[in-house]
């Protein structure tokens, strides 16, 4: 019963924050908890969901690549200025966070709840994206291991 009230009040956050991403999210996995036979969906939807995901999002970045929009000429150009070595920088530290998220998310699940909450406060009051979970937890994994070196837990 904690679950479905927990999801409705989701959908409602989502509905009050105008997140139609959220909303959707929210409704699909109210549906998939409706029907018990999807059970081994959903388990499999949260083991393999993450890379799924990322997936979709790279295939959606390198749409312009294969509709010649960009090409060896704009990543050139992407090199005359800070704003390009910056953005490679912060490419591989992404990558590099997003590793890290995902084995801090499979070691320690109960991270994932204050990640997940974070991500729904950032998605409807500050007109986030929900892509950040894995991003987060990267950013958690840091810090908190700063923090351990520091002798602070």
């Amino acid at each position: 019963m904690e679950s479905w009230l927990f999801l409705l009040i989701i959908l409602v956050i989502a509905i009050i924050g105008k997140n139609k991403s959220l909303q959707i999210a929210a409704v699909v996995v109210l549906l998939c908890k409706l029907f018990p036979q999807t059970k081994n969906l959903m388990q499999i939807v949260q083991t393999r969901g993450i890379n799924w995901g990322v997936t979709i999002i790279s295939i959606a970045i390198l749409m312009p690549i294969a509709l010649g929009k960009i090409g060896f000429r704009d990543l050139l150009n992407a090199f005359k200025g800070p704003a390009g070595y910056v953005a490679v920088f912060c490419g591989i530290l992404v990558a590099v966070l997003s590793a890290k998220g995902v084995h801090l998310m499979a070691t320690s699940p109960e991270m994932t709840v204050a990640l997940v909450f974070g991500t729904i406060l950032g998605v409807v009051l500050f007109k986030g994206i929900a892509a950040g979970p894995v991003i987060a937890s990267g950013m958690t994994y840091c810090i908190v291991t700063l923090l351990a070196n520091m002798g602070i837990k």
